[in-house]
Parts: structure tokens; sequence; C-alpha cells
């Protein structure tokens, strides 16, 4: 009871006072109640109380997040709040890391994923924390969940060179040497459009996340193929590419995966799915003596340590680049 009416004196100053002044308060209030026995029932507050979650979601909105992202950040923050059943303003470490622990073992959830979590209540509780509607953020004090890295396959020159050599369809091999190529999320390319293509400079414009704008560039043989597959269809679909059968619609995310699981399936090839091209992209250029920040740009990754994660460099390379440096 004391405590509640301790956070409730500290936030309604808060406007009014530093961070400073709110400890020193906090501990004459703690003092001082200690000389006195508190016993009432709590009236609820008639007034609308503000949607903190609402008001974070619009604040990340007019940063740029997708609304892909939004969506997943009000389903964490919320189901986090009906868990505990506290109001925003009395939640505390404890709280948190208590529902971390027990999500993880209910949900039996990994690290990564609790760490996600950890990251978007970390990022909300701050903003509060930030607009002066709580004093410090309970999620300060966990820090960021160790995880192990994996390090993650990449496509081999002989597994490309098959991919290519044994596509049936004119618009598979265009498909797998856009991706291959550009290092594009397969979610921007199925966005694409005919009129999107610059072929003379081998070069087009995608969205990626957040609604960012970047140039991704293509090859000369991607150049080929594509135009060959663009000059055999008989649609008038302006997508970029579309399904084999009529009505010819435009590919989804779905579409593209499923169509290559089954090509990696008959060739007797593991783990065939569009990200992998994106990953292999990385680290050729990476073992080719790109500069991180160039890669990144192409990318359109917006933190280098995204990009670091992408690039496994080659254990062959890092030997010769220890009897150069240091052998």
């Amino acid at each position: 009871m004391k405590d509640d009416l301790i956070k409730d004196i500290i936030q309604e100053m808060l406007p009014f006072l530093n961070n400073a002044q709110g400890e020193k308060l906090r501990d004459v209030l703690q003092y001082t109640f200690a000389k006195y026995e508190i016993n009432g029932k709590v009236t609820e507050d008639k007034e609308v109380e503000q949607n903190f979650v609402e008001l974070f979601l619009s604040a990340k909105r007019i940063e740029g997040c997708s609304e892909k992202s939004l969506k997943y950040y009000k389903a964490t923050i919320n189901k986090m709040l009906y868990k505990l059943n506290k109001d925003v303003k009395r939640i505390n470490t404890e709280d948190v890391r208590t529902y971390l622990t027990q999500y993880q073992e209910r949900k039996k959830a990994s690290k990564v994923t609790i760490d996600n979590i950890r990251r978007i209540l970390s990022s909300f509780f701050s903003w509060l924390e930030d607009e002066d509607y709580i004093l410090k953020s309970p999620v300060r004090r966990i820090h960021k969940i160790k995880t192990r890295t994996n390090i993650k396959e990449t496509y081999s020159d002989e597994a490309l060179e098959m991919m290519r050599d044994n596509c049936k369809e004119v618009r598979d091999l265009a498909i797998i040497d856009m991706l291959a190529s550009t290092g594009m999320r397969v979610g921007e390319m199925v966005l694409l459009n005919r009129n999107d293509i610059d072929f003379n400079e081998r070069e087009c414009i995608v969205f990626g996340k957040g609604s960012k704008e970047r140039v991704v560039y293509f090859d000369a043989r991607t150049k080929i193929h594509l135009q060959n597959y663009l000059e055999s269809r008989k649609d008038n679909n302006q997508a970029l590419f579309v399904s084999l059968k009529s009505p010819y619609k435009r590919l989804k995310i779905g579409g593209i995966e499923s169509r290559l699981r089954e090509f990696g399936r008959s060739l007797g090839l593991q783990k065939v799915h569009p990200h992998k091209f994106r990953r292999t992209l990385a680290t050729m250029a990476i073992d080719k003596g790109m500069p991180i920040e160039q890669l990144q740009q192409l990318l359109g990754h917006r933190k280098i340590d995204t990009t670091l994660q992408y690039a496994m460099v080659k254990q062959s390379n890092v030997k010769i680049a220890h009897r150069k440096y240091i052998g």
C-alpha cells in the first residue's frame, strides 16, 4: 500500500523534478511513511486512462516502423500487460523478469525469442521513461540475453550452378538469378513491377523494411535471363514475376518459397530457401573484400551488427589473413 502511494506521488511530480530530485523525494517519502500505518481503499481514477501502448505505437510509426513490426510490438506488449494484470506505472523489474522466465518455460521458447520480447519491452518502457510517464524503466536492469551464434549455411558455387542448369522454366531461372545477384529480400522482390527494372543501368529500386527505398544491382546474366522471361510472357500483369498458369497472378512470398523447396528436393539439395541467397551474397562480398559499410547499404540494414551476422567469413580466408598479418 505504501509503495503504491509513493509511486503515485512520484509519478505526479515527474514533470517538475529531475532524476536526482525524484530519487530524493522517494527517500523522503519512504522515511516519512515508515512512521505511519496507512490503511485505506484505493479509489479508481474516473478519468479515462491514457492508452500508453497506442501512444507508443504512434511514436514508432512516425519513426518509420512498418505496420508488420507495429503489429508484432502491440501483440508482445499486450500479452505482457494481460499476464501481469497491473497498472503500467506499477510494473517493476521483478514483474518483467518473472514474466520472461515463465514465458520461456511455458512456450519452450528459444533464447533468441525471449531476447526479442525483452528488446520490445525495453523499447516500450524506455519510451515511457523518456516521455516522463514513469520514473525509470523496469527493463533497464534486465540485460541482453546471450545466445549461441550458429554459423548458417550458404550456397556453394556448385549448388547455384546446379539450380541454374536444371531450371525447366525461364521464370524460375530469372528468380534464382535475381535473388543471387541482388541479395534482396523475397518480400521486396514480389513487390517489383516490370517498369521498376532499369536494364540499361542493371538496377532497380526496392522498398525494404520500414518502407525505406534503396537501389539494388544485378549482373549481366540476370539481365539476359530476366529479359528472356519478360519477352516470353503473354499476359498484361505489371508484376515482375507471375504464376505460370492463367490468370497469371503476382507471385507471393509463399509461392516462391514452396517452388524453391520443391526445386531443392528434386536436386537433392538441403535447405533451399530465398533468404539463403541473401546470406550467400553477403558472405561472398565479404570474402572478395567489399567494405562492410557498402554491404550494409546494399542489403538495406539499419545497423551494421545485422550485416555482420549475415556475412560469415570463410575459415580459409582467416588462415590466409593470419599468415599475411601475423604469421
